[in-house]
Parts: structure tokens; C-alpha cells; sequence
């Protein structure tokens, strides 16, 4: 059995696919013994992927959008998630709000793992002629001291996960006015490698995306209910699973796994966000991305 180590930006229910392929052994079937860690910070999954503790990282595409062109060589090799499992939950707001609500309030947006919230939610804005510096926003900072902070006063709205918008709401503090996977399909977290190994690699990446798509049909065909319940034991017992259950529902519903073939129009969007911030030098396509290879599952 061949292994292959991935190293994960973080242990997110959006990453379910990934886990129900593991307990329902379709890695196994696939030949493939996988080993997966949760770094904390998440920055060091570049670290593994130098010193080769990891084959792969998980992640967001931003990171090697972010890279294109420059030392570190990154090569795109498959997608996990298709949309982006984000929201808004605010304190008084009980209605969808569009975008233009959030002129003049405080908004926090988690930032410590990843500049995607912040970002995508900016591009919106901005793709919907409205100006992001009229918001006053609280970044940079862990989802976890945001939502104490939040839940002590501070702010108007902030920018969650799905599930602990969920569990935010649950405690009565505030409602969910909006959710990013209204917005439409954003390549948000992506396989990648460094680029020197995609071809010592490719085999068993390709086993490793097709056991990823296998696990995506169950979940979106609602027959991968027990390995789920076994995820959720394992990974997130000391979380309220009914939930769990919806946020994953919903994810499904929103098309966060309907494909690890990401798509080309998506990305180039993501990329011209994250240009028009400023967070890239030049907009990469997602040949380049790629190394002009397929991506995803062979079928």
C-alpha cells in the first residue's frame, strides 16, 4: 500500500469528504494509506511540504494564487471544496440583508487562519459597486477571540463558518443574514503540492482525488450517513452534532462538494479579487495553477 501524508491549514467540517473517504476506506480501496494533520499554525503546511513531511498540503487556493511566479513553486492537483461554507451573523439585524447593510457598522472577520473571509466578503462588496472602507472592520485576529470579543459586545456582525455561525446563533447572539454560498461557485480549498513532485506524485494523487470524488457522491446522495456520524464522533465530539448535521447539509445543498475539478471562470474570479486587493502581484490563470495539467478526479 503506497502512503501519502497531507498536512490541512485546519480540521474543518468543510474538509468532510476528505474524512469519510478515510473511515469508509476508500483510500484503502484505492491502495492508498493517507495520513492527515491539522497544523496549528496553519502556515506550517508550507513547512512540511519543504522539509517533505507532507506530500500535500489542504488549503486555500490563495496560497498558491499568492505564490505564482515567485521561489516557492506550488502546483494546484485537486479541489475539495467548489463554493465557500462562510456567513454573516449579526446582533440585530433578523432579515438577509444585502451587502450595502454593512456601510457604516463594525464588522469583524476572522483573519489568523487565512485572509479568505475577509477577502471573498471584500471582492462581493466591491463586485457590487459599494465601497469596502465605508465598513469599519476588526481582521487579523483567531475566529475564536473574534467570537468571545463578539459575544461581549463588540462589533455589528462578523464572519463565520457555517457551524459556528450555528452555535453563535444557538447561544442567542444574533442571526445568520447572509451566506457566501449564495454568491456562486468559488474554488476555496485545493490540494497542492510543490511543483518539483507533481510527477513523482501523480499516480498517487490520482487514486487520492478519486477516492476524494467517491466520498463526495455519498455525501451528496445521502448515503454516507453512518461514515459521517463516525467523522463527527472522531473529529468533533465536543460539538453540538445536531448542528454539525445541518451545517453539513447545508454544505452539500450549496454545492461546496459537487466536484474536485475546479473551474476555470471560479478561479479567475477568486484570482482578480485578491488582485484587485492588492494580495498578488499579477492575476495567475488556472493553467498556471495547474502546470497545465487535469486536475481532479480522472472520471
Amino acid at each position: 500500500m503506497d502512503k501519502l501524508n497531507v498536512s490541512a491549514t485546519a480540521n474543518g467540517l468543510n474538509y468532510l469528504p476528505e474524512y469519510v473517504a478515510d473511515v469508509s476506506g476508500l483510500f484503502a480501496a484505492n491502495d492508498l494509506a493517507v495520513t492527515a494533520t491539522a497544523c496549528d499554525p496553519w502556515t506550517g503546511v508550507l513547512d512540511d511540504l519543504e522539509s517533505g513531511a507532507a506530500d500535500l498540503a489542504l488549503g486555500g487556493l490563495w496560497v498558491p494564487g499568492m505564490y505564482a511566479g515567485m521561489d516557492r513553486r506550488l502546483t494546484v492537483v485537486g479541489q475539495l471544496n467548489h463554493a465557500f461554507p462562510m456567513t454573516i451573523v449579526a446582533r440585530d439585524a433578523t432579515d438577509p440583508i444585502s451587502l450595502d447593510w454593512l456601510a457604516g457598522r463594525v464588522v469583524l472577520a476572522p483573519g489568523a487562519g487565512g485572509s479568505a473571509p475577509f477577502e471573498f466578503t471584500a471582492g462581493l462588496i466591491r463586485e457590487a459597486g459599494l465601497d469596502v472602507g465605508a465598513t469599519r472592520w476588526v481582521r487579523d485576529l483567531s475566529t475564536a477571540m473574534l467570537i468571545e470579543l463578539y459575544e461581549g459586545g463588540l462589533g455589528d456582525a462578523i464572519i463565520l463558518d457555517l457551524v459556528s455561525a450555528k452555535e453563535l446563533v444557538a447561544a442567542g447572539h444574533g442571526t445568520i443574514v447572509f451566506r457566501h454560498l449564495d454568491a456562486g461557485v468559488m474554488p476555496n480549498s485545493v490540494y497542492y503540492c510543490l511543483t518539483e513532485r507533481v510527477e513523482e506524485l501523480s499516480d498517487r494523487t490520482a487514486r487520492f482525488m478519486d477516492a476524494i470524488a467517491t466520498a463526495m457522491e455519498k455525501i451528496n446522495a445521502g448515503t454516507a450517513t453512518d461514515d459521517i456520524e463516525t467523522v463527527l464522533t472522531q473529529r468533533f465530539g465536543d460539538r453540538d452534532r445536531g448542528l454539525l448535521r445541518e451545517a453539513a447539509s447545508e454544505m452539500a445543498r450549496g454545492g461546496v462538494w459537487d466536484t474536485t475539478v475546479i473551474d476555470p471562470e471560479a478561479s479567475d474570479r477568486w484570482m482578480r479579487i485578491l488582485a484587485e486587493a492588492g494580495l498578488i502581484v499579477r492575476a495567475p490563470s488556472l493553467s498556471e495553477l495547474t502546470g497545465a495539467r487535469p486536475v481532479g478526479a480522472s472520471s
